[in-house]
């Protein structure tokens, strides 16, 4: 069982303009086979030929703005061996919302009935605590409420994933929740956009906490110019290096794919591999594939 959560601050929409990522050089040579931990699926073909090009094995895909749970599970059953599809009771889609203003328990059961059917491989993703972008109103639920406490049992009575989008404004609550499910892995999408100190430190008070890289590989965030974890067009900061290096267990990809261009797509993925060879053989084994394989079996 699992649950991943992400943070992302700013918005969505500026990198969805799909403007190129300024200075990232083009990826030479075989690529690093890794599973992508972060696609939001609206163009399945796309995202295959994207997957092929660029040595993605696999990648756990959630809904975005033209899926759904539905679509996901079509787009899944077509290519098992390509996509594990997480399922999504968030906040942000106006079908839910109204239950997640009322703590509506209602929510927890339809997620459950999603479960039992044994399709869907994880939850999520959740934007619990959301900072509003373009085209997606702002979510502040408390990430210790009763709903997400809810979503944590569900996730540990199934033994699968979570996604769980939570700003750092929210972390102390985040921190309790973490605590109270210690029996639950959490992947933190996005780790948060911490900085480096905080990635450090609740990788040293929550055993249960893997920490997602999606975004942060970007060259050029256009949310905030320090959510990258790259020193320059081509090298990660080295504090960085030391610290997934150290922690090599607790660290996994992902593109943070949402299909508006393909040459945005493409320097998404060509920011991973940059990060992906700057890795020592045995770290990088884990944090492109192995992490996120044992955390989804």
């Amino acid at each position: 069982m699992l649950a991943v959560v992400g943070c992302i601050v700013g918005t969505r929409d500026a990198y969805s303009q799909e403007r190129p990522q300024s200075g990232a050089p083009s990826v030479i040579g075989q690529p690093v086979i890794f599973v992508d931990a972060h696609v939001h699926l609206n163009d399945p073909a796309m995202q295959l030929e994207l997957m092929k090009e660029y040595g993605s094995q696999r990648a756990v895909v959630f809904w975005g703005r033209n899926s759904d749970n539905e679509s996901l599970l079509k787009a899944a059953r077509a290519y098992p061996d390509k996509f594990i599809p997480f399922v999504s009771v968030s906040p942000e889609r106006s079908a839910y919302r109204e239950l997640w203003e009322r703590e509506d328990p209602k929510l927890l059961t339809m997620l459950d009935d999603y479960l039992k059917t044994g399709a869907f491989k994880g939850i999520g993703e959740i934007s619990v605590t959301h900072f509003p972008e373009h085209g997606f109103p702002e979510a502040d639920f408390s990430p210790n409420s009763s709903l997400m406490k809810g979503i944590m049992k569900l996730a540990e009575k199934h033994r699968v994933p979570v996604t769980i989008h939570c700003e750092i404004t929210r972390i102390r609550e985040f921190s309790a929740l973490l605590n109270e499910f210690k029996n639950v892995p959490v992947i933190w999408a996005h780790g948060g956009y911490t900085p480096y100190f905080l990635a450090w430190r609740m990788l040293e008070n929550h055993a249960n906490l893997y920490y997602e890289l999606s975004a942060r590989t970007w060259l050029n965030h256009p949310r905030s110019p320090d959510y990258t974890i790259f020193k320059n067009s081509t090298e990660v900061w080295p504090q960085w290096l030391v610290l997934i290096e150290s922690r090599p267990d607790r660290f996994i990809v992902g593109t943070d794919a949402s299909h508006r261009s393909r040459e945005s797509e493409e320097r998404k993925f060509e920011s991973v591999q940059l990060l992906l060879r700057q890795l020592s053989p045995k770290t990088r084994d884990l944090v492109a594939r192995k992490n996120l394989l044992e955390l989804v079996r």
